[in-house]
């Protein structure tokens, strides 16, 4: 029997240059992201404007919910579609998301399949409202927006929900990516600590390398059973560039970029997280130290670019997933 080494486990983090939580938190989070900007990724909606403003595409805004009274005004403005999310503006890690695929007579259809009477949606609007699911619980409003359609590619690769592409961007430069695949487990929804697969993305190429399902190294879906290594992820270059330009946008030094392919319209950016989780690098089976080593090397040399392609180009030259 193999005994559990903690020295041995430390010393292989600290070689691939893992960042952790500590660090992650006062030597990025803190120094390169002001205070003041953070709104502009803690409220969904005013994330979304910004984006709009800069050109870059976002999910059709449906309605937004801000009163009590709205909530049964919202079935007649919902009436002509069939599809539609429900999220929180203030939410956080996916809590309160609600996804309707569908309807039958005067219920509405979850992603999960099962159905949803108007009083149970109208309960769970209301939650929403009165902060259940938001950052520090407080009162929050809510967004209705259109209902991705996820690129076929992902097909045999996700479990009844739309996979999602996260890149961390330092200063502009995209430095780490991974693409977060729904589960049985995680009911359908891409989040990590409900379930959800994280699957390292190299950079250079696109392509995906290997998985991480809780704390399982992972080469198959474990629902479908197909292989989640070697998928080539569609528009990488302009997924590169439109997350290296949310660095302007959000004012936002270290930063979370998260996307959607929708198979119709392509990458839509869906929010931006001030404090991107750390499992990216377990995905990836690299540590980001020595890639954000070499941002800040470039700006002490005084070399870095105001340009999002040029930036990228950076990236795609030096931030190989290794191993």
């Amino acid at each position: 029997m193999a005994f559990f080494n903690p020295f041995k486990i430390a010393r292989r983090l600290r070689q691939i240059g893992l960042v952790g939580i500590g660090q992650r938190n006062a030597h990025y989070v803190l120094m390169h992201n002001p205070r003041k900007f953070y709104p502009r990724v803690d409220d969904k909606l005013l994330t979304k404007k910004l984006a709009l403003k800069a050109g870059l595409p976002v999910p059709d805004l449906y309605a937004v919910v801000r009163e009590e009274h709205e909530i049964a005004e919202l079935h007649k403005k919902l009436e002509g579609r069939d599809s539609f999310v429900v999220k929180p503006a203030h939410g956080s890690g996916g809590d309160g998301i609600l996804v309707i695929s569908g309807r039958r007579g005067d219920k509405y259809r979850r992603a999960s399949g099962s159905l949803m009477t108007r009083e149970e949606f109208e309960h769970h609007l209301s939650n929403g409202l009165s902060g259940l699911f938001s950052l520090g619980g407080q009162p929050d409003h809510l967004i209705v927006e259109y209902c991705v359609q996820f690129d076929p590619i992902f097909d045999n690769v996700s479990y009844k929900g739309v996979p999602d592409i996260r890149i961390i961007v330092f200063m502009g430069y995209p430095v780490m990516a991974m693409i977060r695949l729904p589960t049985r487990m995680s009911d359908g929804k891409a989040n990590l600590h409900q379930g959800a697969i994280g699957v390292g993305i190299d950079i250079p190429t696109g392509k995906t390398k290997r998985g991480v399902w809780g704390t399982e190294i992972i080469r198959e879906h474990p629902d479908t059973e197909h292989s989640i290594v070697g998928l080539q992820i569609p528009h990488w270059r302009q997924l590169l560039e439109m997350a290296s330009r949310c660095y302007e946008l959000s004012g936002l030094g270290y930063v979370g970029v998260d996307f959607v392919l929708d198979r119709d319209r392509g990458p839509l950016i869906l929010e931006l997280n001030a404090r991107p989780g750390l499992a990216i690098q377990m995905a990836n089976g690299n540590g980001l130290e020595p890639r954000l080593h070499k941002v800040e090397a470039l700006r002490n040399q005084g070399l870095m670019s105001r340009d999002p392609g040029e930036r990228v180009d950076f990236a795609i030259a030096n931030f190989p997933t290794t191993g």
